[in-house]
């Protein structure tokens, strides 16, 4: 079978495709033929050996794959050879064949595209436990940064379904703010433009919840935006590296709030509400309240040319790859 790897850090063109024997599961695990493989933004990072958490060389990218379980390893129950999943898969994603655990496999109903159902794996998850730590209430002022991404604009429409009023939406293109209006926003900002703080406030003045994916000085602009008892949710770093900006205590006195969010950890912490929160999001996806936008859909020998559009940052929604 064909899988994509690097061999060194560096840009797209690092990405080779090799030849490897089909793995096999172990136990606990099952062993899917890939249909769809969702490339994520933190993979660039992981590329080029700038993530938060490095990865080891030779490296393998991880990804959100759709596929057919082929073969179930020892111990697996609740699943058969034939079964459409979804699955976030973290080694040697980009592949014909991929294996998984199976714990947090998401069957898939019949007939749901499997393109739009590769965001079940993980990207949809994450945009579901960000809106839940931001604890909405009907009717507030939420803006999203990097609204025009996978999560981003999933996140969009995940608010206005937990009861957001007016969703203030920040990209860094004409064609991304036009995307973000498309999925549910209200009102558009260019947060490239370092006056995006005062456009924001000239809108809607303070906000109730921020969700925030960019980091670094974008982090701490957006604080002086939040209202009294408003929220700023962090779950990512794309624009400001992996620190936090430094907040003092001044930033938080008018009754303000920072925290992150990690699927992971809810993983860990919180599993039923997980599961009962991707039963909704399956719902919502079946149901059309939840859409999901492909940018590109490519074979996988061009794996180097979707890194490149996603770090052109020229990604309206999904970037997928075809076995």
């Amino acid at each position: 079978m064909r899988v994509v790897r690097y061999r060194e850090y560096g840009g797209p063109e690092v990405l080779v495709a090799e030849r490897s024997e089909v793995p096999v599961p172990a136990p606990g695990e099952v062993l899917i033929r890939a249909e769809v493989i969702g490339v994520n933004f933190i993979e660039t990072q992981r590329r080029r050996g700038q993530a938060p958490i490095p990865s080891p060389l030779p490296g393998a990218p991880a990804g959100d794959v759709v596929g057919i379980v082929e073969a179930l390893g020892d111990g697996v129950s609740g699943l058969a050879a034939g079964d459409r999943v979804a699955a976030a898969v973290f080694h040697d994603a980009y592949a014909d064949f991929v294996t998984a655990e199976a714990g947090w496999l998401v069957p898939l109903p019949a007939g749901l595209d499997p393109l739009a159902a590769s965001v079940l794996a993980s990207p949809a998850q994450t945009a579901w436990t960000v809106v839940r730590t931001a604890r909405i209430e009907a009717g507030e002022t939420v803006l999203v940064h990097a609204a025009a991404g996978t999560i981003g604009h999933l996140a969009v429409q995940l608010a206005r379904l937990a009861g957001a009023g007016t969703i203030v939406a920040t990209a860094s293109s004409p064609a991304k703010l036009d995307f973000a209006r498309e999925y549910g926003a209200d009102i558009t900002i260019d947060y490239s433009r370092a006056t995006w703080p005062a456009e924001a406030r000239d809108s809607v003045g303070e906000v109730d919840v921020i969700l925030d994916s960019v980091g670094g000085e974008t982090t701490h602009r957006g604080i002086g935006l939040l209202a009294p008892f408003g929220r700023l949710v962090s779950f990512g770093s794309a624009g400001g590296g992996p620190e936090m900006p430094v907040v003092s205590t001044m930033d938080l006195m008018g009754m303000k709030y920072v925290t992150g969010s990690s699927l992971a950890e809810w993983r860990l912490r919180r599993p039923d509400q997980v599961r009962a929160g991707l039963a909704e999001l399956i719902d919502h996806l079946d149901h059309g309240r939840l859409r999901v936008g492909i940018h590109a859909a490519l074979p996988l020998a061009e794996a180097a040319r979707a890194h490149q559009i996603i770090e052109d940052r020229t990604q309206l929604g999904r970037v997928v790859l075809l076995p």
